[in-house]
C-alpha cells in the first residue's frame, strides 16, 4: 500500500515531500537538512520463525542481542536483501518504510526516537519522504518500544604526522 493513502486512511497529520533519491537514512538526514536523530530507518530483522521491522535513528544502529532480547528471547539477525524484497514487494529496494502492521509484521521502535517531537521517514520510495509528529506515528502503528540501538561512532579524521 502506498503509505500516503495509508496516513490518509487514519486521518494523519503529515507532510510528503520530495528530494534526491537516497539510498540511507543518513543521506536522506544530509539531504534534506534535517539531524539524523530524527530521521527513522526501518530495517528488517529475522527473529526466530518469523520477522520485526526495527525503527531506529539514522545515527543508530541495531544491537541484535539486545534487540533478540525484547522479542522475547529469540536469535535475530539482519534480513537477506531476498527476504526484503519479498516482504516490501511494493517498495522500491532498500527502501522499508516505518509501518510493519502494513506488511504483517510487528514493529519494534527505539526509545531514541520516542524523544523528539516529529520523525521523517522514506515512503515507498528512494525520492518520497515523510515528515509527521512521533505521536501521530505512534498511535497509527501502536509499536512496541525499547532501547536496542547504540549511536554509530563518528569516523575521526586521521592525524598526520608531523615531518
Amino acid at each position: 500500500m502506498i503509505i500516503r493513502e495509508f496516513l490518509k486512511s487514519r486521518s494523519a497529520r503529515f507532510e510528503v515531500f520530495l528530494h534526491r533519491p537516497s539510498h540511507s537514512a543518513s543521506h536522506l538526514a544530509e539531504s534534506i537538512h534535517v539531524p539524523g536523530r530524527c530521521v527513522a530507518k526501518g530495517v528488517l530483522v529475522r527473529a526466530g520463525e518469523g520477522y520485526a521491522l526495527a525503527v531506529l535513528p539514522a545515527t543508530h544502529r541495531i544491537d541484535l542481542e539486545r534487540l533478540g532480547r525484547t522479542l522475547g528471547g529469540v536469535e535475530t539477525r539482519i534480513a537477506t536483501e531476498a527476504e526484503v524484497e519479498q516482504i516490501f514487494a511494493d517498495c522500491e529496494p532498500g527502501v522499508l518504510p516505518p509501518f510493519g502492521q502494513l506488511y504483517g509484521i510487528a514493529t519494534v521502535v527505539d526509545t531514541s526516537l520516542s524523544g523528539g517531537s516529529e520523525i521523517v521517514f522514506v515512503a515507498n520510495t528512494t525520492h518520497e519522504g515523510v515528515r509527521m509528529r512521533f505521536r501521530d506515528y505512534e498511535a497509527i502503528e501502536s509499536p512496541l518500544k525499547a532501547r536496542f540501538a547504540e549511536p554509530i561512532s563518528p569516523r575521526r579524521p586521521r592525524s598526520r604526522k608531523a615531518g
